[in-house]
């Protein structure tokens, strides 16, 4: 049995109609199709699963077509499809059906994190790094932080004896905390952690950055004390405190664990930075 579409119980829209030129439908040769490495991901373990089975299963019934936009050099650059493209590759398959859009590269990477954003095969990193691309002005912003506090948000996985100084994965934290404590708080809590104690390599963390980010905007004077504040963690042992909550994780939730490192914090900076002696030294 079947029945029509209706649009009549929904809403409409109250945004200005713009959608672009049209798009059209072509088989196009994968020999031409490339990827912009600057914002899409690189096939990881997960990902090439996903392209086994889908080279096991193949049917075109099942092959959507390709999202692309044309590019310099007469190529097609995937806005989404590399994993079903790659697998059409595996079954000899020269071309594929593109769905071509006309985009400029922040378009592009736009409409990447736009398709990839509700789906689980997409990291958080990786829509950043896309939605950067695209110029959205909350990744702009964020970015601009990360550049003052000389963070770097990591776009694939590293153990952790292999992250360097300032590198996070945390760009969920860091855009929360952007967004309730503002610039300032923020970047002042990643200076205490990039601009101590040799940088403290690992522990741009979401836990510590979001435990700084709340002892910082409940005590101002704490965050506007500039170089006593800097002096003072870098005798904080960010590392013991990490190993220390993070051993009990598992039978505490996140917030616990956020709330147990700025209470260690907390308390170390009551210690150092006492009212007076901050005015004494203003």
């Amino acid at each position: 049995m079947f029945k029509p579409l209706s649009s009549q119980r929904f809403s409409s829209p109250a945004s200005e109609f713009s959608p672009g030129p049209a798009p059209f439908l072509e088989w196009i040769e994968t020999s031409r199709l490339v990827v912009d490495v600057t914002y899409q991901r690189e096939i990881g373990r997960r990902g090439a699963v996903n392209v086994n089975q889908i080279a096991e299963n193949f049917d075109w019934s099942k092959f959507a077509p390709v999202i692309v936009a044309p590019v310099e050099g007469g190529q097609f650059a995937i806005v989404d499809g590399q994993h079903r493209t790659t697998a059409a590759m595996l079954r000899g398959q020269e071309k594929v059906p593109c769905h071509v859009v006309q985009a400029d590269r922040a378009k592009q990477a736009a409409a990447y994190a736009a398709v990839n954003g509700n789906i689980t095969k997409t990291t958080a990193q990786q829509l950043y790094h896309a939605r950067l691309a695209a110029k959205d002005p909350q990744a702009v912003a964020l970015a601009e932080v990360c550049a003052v506090a000389e963070v770097e948000i990591l776009r694939k996985n590293l153990v952790r004896s292999e992250i360097q100084k300032g590198q996070t994965y945390a760009v969920t934290a860091l855009s929360r905390c952007l967004s309730h404590y503002g610039r300032d708080t923020l970047i002042t809590a990643l200076q205490c952690i990039t601009q101590t104690a040799g940088g403290n390599a690992g522990m741009v963390r979401s836990t510590i950055i979001e435990a700084l980010c709340e002892v910082l905007h409940e005590t101002p004077e704490w965050r506007e004390s500039g170089g006593h504040l800097l002096e003072a963690m870098d005798k904080f042992k960010f590392a013991d405190a990490w190993d220390q909550i993070a051993a009990g994780r598992d039978q505490i939730f996140p917030s616990t664990a956020r709330k147990m490192m700025a209470e260690r914090i907390r308390k170390f900076l009551a210690r150092r930075l006492k009212p007076g002696a901050l005015k004494d030294a203003a």
